[in-house]
């Protein structure tokens, strides 16, 4: 039997911002505009913590991964050299700038070759008066093994962060996630028809919003989890354990843990296969300690750390 491998994860600003070296000479042959695109003279940010980021990756061993914070195609490229041994680990990578003015986009790495691809980046929303997606959905189709073919819709909805008021930013950004969760919706039936839940697809990414109500209300992204045509597979998991993003704390908000990454497996998909995912832990900050377990090594108290996120990782049949 076929089977895929997919990964969800938010790997926290994955930038390369160009910072030149001291013992560089000639400064002006290299530089055009201001700045050149160039692996001599950039580097990834954070390095320590993108180790470990790397580490995470090559542990889940993934197929297909759906990143969110990338911040450009040459980054990924740069990335991928650097900590998951080159094109050879992943010979498929895919990025479309999106919509975020802090230039993090989502992505996709594949063993797999990657067809049909769809953005939606450029949609505006009368509703909101801007752009309707924060980054983008993403659309890809997956060619994998034998004749297995499966849809992705990639995602990283609106933050709750409300830097006017981060008390009540889950309130106070809901209505762009309701929109947004609306409009990937109507995208899955505009591509598969009401029915859409036969095909085999995933919607996944970083929804930034979690599905229990608090005293900021309801979640804002209800309408696509709970939708009779997906699964959110890690319900699958004990109660305890399906969070996927520690919370430190901000001002009167306490520190929580909470789903904030999800894979909505269609319903075929999804009966097809009806075991939980696996959410990888080990790269988180030692100051979430609801995980005991090991970290990989380096990881610190605060940082260097994989992620505030945990990746979502599930091998599919077909």
């Amino acid at each position: 039997m076929d089977s895929i491998k997919v990964a969800t994860f938010n790997v926290e600003n994955l930038f390369a911002r160009f910072q030149f070296r001291r013992n560089i000479k000639n400064l002006d042959r290299i530089i055009r505009d201001g700045w050149t695109v160039n692996h001599t003279y950039f580097s990834i940010y954070n390095e320590r913590a993108k180790k470990i980021t790397g580490e995470t990756l090559r542990a889940l061993d993934a197929d297909v991964i759906v990143l969110q914070e990338v911040e450009n195609l040459d980054t990924l490229r740069k990335f991928r050299t650097d900590y998951l041994r080159g094109r050879e680990s992943y010979p498929y990578a895919l990025v479309i700038d999106g919509n975020d003015p802090r230039r993090i986009d989502v992505a996709i790495l594949s063993r797999y070759p990657l067809t049909n691809i769809q953005t939606h980046s450029h949609l505006w929303s009368p509703e909101l008066r801007a752009y309707l997606f924060s980054r983008d959905c993403l659309v890809a189709d997956v060619q994998g093994p034998g004749n297995v073919s499966l849809t992705l819709f990639v995602n990283h909805f609106k933050s709750m962060l409300d830097m006017d008021d981060p008390e009540n930013g889950r309130r106070k950004t809901k209505e762009r996630r309701v929109v947004q969760a609306r409009a990937v919706k109507q995208i899955v039936t505009a591509r598969f028809g009401t029915n859409a839940g036969i095909h085999p697809f995933i919607v996944l990414g970083d929804f930034n919003d979690y599905m229990e109500s608090d005293d900021q209300g309801e979640p804002g992204i209800g309408d696509l989890v709970q939708w009779d045509q997906v699964v959110n597979v890690v319900d699958r998991l004990p109660q305890d354990e399906r969070w996927t993003h520690y919370f430190k704390g901000r001002g009167a908000l306490e520190p929580a843990y909470h789903q904030l990454d999800y894979l909505l497996l269609s319903r075929s998909l999804a009966e097809r296969n009806p075991y939980p995912p696996h959410i990888e832990r080990r790269g988180l900050p030692k100051r979430a300690s609801r995980y005991s377990g090991e970290r990989f090594s380096g990881v610190g108290l605060n940082s260097p750390k994989a992620s505030d996120h945990c990746p979502v990782v599930m091998e599919l049949q077909f």
